[in-house]
């Protein structure tokens, strides 16, 4: 849904030529004369169907009816004969004693796009005798593939257009038209003494707007939205306290609204859209407005579906039968594919603090990062050593080789080599010690010593900070203090600070995110990684720096059968998005690296990551581990096991990333790591218990 802004022009009933006038005398004389009218009687043709019709019988009067946006004149049966022969059909769907009280209802549209098709079907089944029609755009090509009119009414008013198409469907149907739209300053007027208000509007405000005072006034509201048949009633009129939009939208108002700019309407849209539930073409639309697509898109035919649903609503609060507030989809595509569905219903209506283990290297080895905080390891702690073994089934597609979980297990190990240090106990350190248990990775003896370097590492005060930060200049001290910190592991550390090099890495590393979301196996992997409410596995969506907007995006990036939809686009360029634009707001990223690709070698590399991440925070700066696709690819078998369909698009990534951090032949990257200048404080994941990953003595 867009939103335009309001109209400043008060709202008044305006009078355009949408009225179909009777004439006789003089004035049908001086019609018939205009040789640029066009006369046409109907009369008799109707006189005769209407004496061939069974059930009540009507005597017949003529009249002649002036369309003047036509220049024509009609011979009509009047208006009781002309409304039982048009009406007939509907016998005995409605019954006449039916069709007579639905005649008397005054219904408001609000909103002629898909208000239009609305408006003329509750016309066509003669369900309303009076209809307010408000909107103060005008047609537009672009709305041809949904409002049922031609080339003709392009740069007419929206209203005008449905009004005239109505009056020449029913001369006698009282028709308001209010080509400013609703606003502020006309919103009573124009919900005055309606009966049902039917609310297509395209504003957020005046959604809002519209729905405090219709509930004021005790109005019920419908709202038919073109996407798997989903429609919302509201009963005001039955239940004067109910929330808005069924409180999908929380305590929206008017006076909220107006202090939010456009950007920021963006979650209460999609809340009360249901983002979750839209169809996944439609979710991935959503996903591309603003880069391959204008806007929202709609189909004829869903607007189409939604009038007639929106008009068998208005037939159940015309009849006073049962129609209870709530949201229902009327999904064809699913009722085709399965027949024996028919409707479906949509919903309308912190964290734990841990108490840190006892034995402070255990509980730094638990407070080690791993990717997608998944902790690859078992660990075997007695009073003379720690084992740190690999962890197979805790793994991912991206783990190619378990790369990446040897970086984690580094990382727990320079943990445990910094509690060690600090506790006074710190000794020789092994790495895969046995040849006989692959899965053994590093062994730490206690002792007594110590390293000075490695007891000032605060290795539990590390933490992600992946807002976006500002970018500023380093320092020379700071570029130092990370370099050092890498190559006193064994690495080494490429600092890119802004400038081309990081634009690339970054266009890189963004293309590579396109990638993951769009290929089947790592989208299902990365969502798996997203918890909430602490839960003690994974990344919890609250750390990761994400605006109200970007939250309510969350729910669309999150299903599979829309990721499924881009991919067969070969769209999804908007998923890029987040990741350019937190890196362009990086101070810098670090690249950290070690010679070689074998298990050892990103053991080393993890305890470089490790070191150079706990430097990096308290130079003042936050950290956000940054993970493409290719990371711990390293040749083409890797790329292809990683994404089949993406394995070239990933290798040429790969060497541009390469190329431009400036790598060497057989240096492998570890990790990367996007260093910015923020104030918030690091957000530290929970972790499992040392229990679950503790190995039996």
């Amino acid at each position: 849904m867009s939103d335009p802004a309001v109209p400043a022009v008060p709202a008044v009933p305006a009078a355009p030529a949408v009225r179909a006038v009777t004439v006789d005398g003089a004035d049908l004389d001086a019609l018939r004369a205009d040789p640029s009218v066009t006369v046409v009687d109907l009369s008799a043709a109707q006189a005769a169907e209407l004496a061939d019709l069974r059930g009540p019988r009507v005597e017949p009067g003529t009249r002649w009816v002036h369309y003047p946006w036509r220049r024509a004149v009609l011979g009509l049966l009047d208006p009781d004969a002309l409304r039982r022969l048009r009406l007939d059909r509907n016998r005995n769907k409605i019954t006449d004693a039916e069709q007579a009280r639905l005649g008397r209802l005054r219904i408001g549209v609000a909103g002629l796009s898909v208000g239009h098709s609305i408006a003329h079907t509750l016309a066509l089944e003669g369900l309303c005798g009076r209809l307010r029609l408000a909107d103060f755009d005008d047609v537009e090509t672009s709305n041809l593939n949904r409002i049922p009119v031609g080339l003709f009414e392009v740069g007419v008013n929206k209203a005008v257009v449905a009004a005239r198409r109505i009056a020449e469907l029913d001369p006698d149907l009282d028709l308001e038209v209010w080509t400013a739209g609703v606003t502020p300053d006309g919103v009573d007027a124009f919900l005055e003494g309606l009966d049902v208000l039917v609310e297509e509007a395209d504003s957020l405000d005046v959604k809002v707007l519209l729905r405090e005072r219709a509930r004021a006034l005790g109005i019920p509201v419908l709202m038919a939205t073109s996407d798997r048949g989903l429609v919302d009633v509201e009963r005001f009129d039955l239940e004067p306290d109910r929330p808005l939009v069924h409180g999908l939208a929380g305590d929206l108002s008017v006076e909220l609204l107006a202090g939010l700019e456009p950007r920021d309407k963006a979650p209460y849209v999609l809340r009360i859209v249901g983002a979750e539930h839209v169809s996944a073409r439609a979710a991935a639309s959503m996903v591309e407005v603003g880069t391959t697509l204008s806007t929202w898109p709609q189909l004829g035919g869903d607007v189409v579906l939604g009038a007639a649903t929106v008009a068998a609503a208005v037939r159940r609060i015309g009849l006073g039968l049962d129609l209870p507030s709530g949201r229902t989809r009327v999904d064809l595509d699913e009722i085709l594919v399965h027949p024996e569905a028919t409707t479906g219903t949509d919903p309308t209506s912190g964290g734990v603090v841990e108490q840190p283990h006892p034995d402070p290297v255990l509980e730094a080895v638990r407070r080690a990062p791993s990717g997608g905080n998944v902790q690859p390891w078992h660990v075997e702690r007695t009073p003379d050593e720690l084992r740190l073994h690999l962890d197979r089934s805790r793994t991912t597609t991206m783990d190619v080789a378990f790369r990446g979980s040897h970086v984690a297990l580094g990382a727990a190990l320079f943990n445990a080599r910094a509690a060690a240090a600090r506790e006074g106990c710190l000794g020789r350190v092994t790495l895969f010690p046995d040849d006989a248990a692959p899965d053994l990775v590093a062994t730490l003896r206690f002792a007594s010593g110590t390293d000075p370097r490695l007891a000032a590492a605060d290795v539990l005060a590390r933490g992600t900070d992946r807002g976006a930060g500002r970018p500023r200049p380093l320092g020379v001290a700071t570029r130092l203090a990370l370099d050092e910190a890498a190559h006193a592991e064994g690495g080494r550390l490429h600092l890119l600070e802004p400038g081309e090099p990081m634009r690339a890495v970054g266009e890189a590393i963004a293309a590579a995110d396109r990638v993951r979301y769009l290929t089947e196996r790592l989208h299902r992997e990365m969502v798996g990684e997203l918890v909430e409410h602490g839960e003690p596995t994974g990344i919890d969506v609250a750390s990761l720096g994400l605006s109200a907007a970007d939250v309510a995006t969350l729910a669309i990036v999150r299903r599979p059968e829309v990721m499924r939809t881009l991919a067969d686009w070969d769209a999804g360029e908007a998923l890029t998005e987040d990741t350019r634009r937190r890196i362009a707001a990086s101070s810098a990223l670090a690249v950290v690296t070690v010679d070689g690709s074998r298990p050892a070698d990103f053991v080393r590399g993890g305890q470089a990551v490790e070191a150079v991440w706990v430097a990096a925070q308290e130079q003042g700066l936050a950290v956000h581990p940054t993970s493409p696709v290719f990371l711990y690819a390293v040749d083409p078998d890797d790329l292809r096991e990683l994404s089949e369909p993406y394995a070239e698009d990933l290798g040429r990534l790969r060497r541009t990333f390469r190329a431009a951090v400036g790598l060497e032949d057989g240096e492998s990257v570890a990790l990367v790591l996007r260093l910015a200048h923020t104030d918030a404080p690091p957000v530290r994941s929970r972790r499992r218990p040392i229990e679950d990953v503790t190995l039996p003595r």
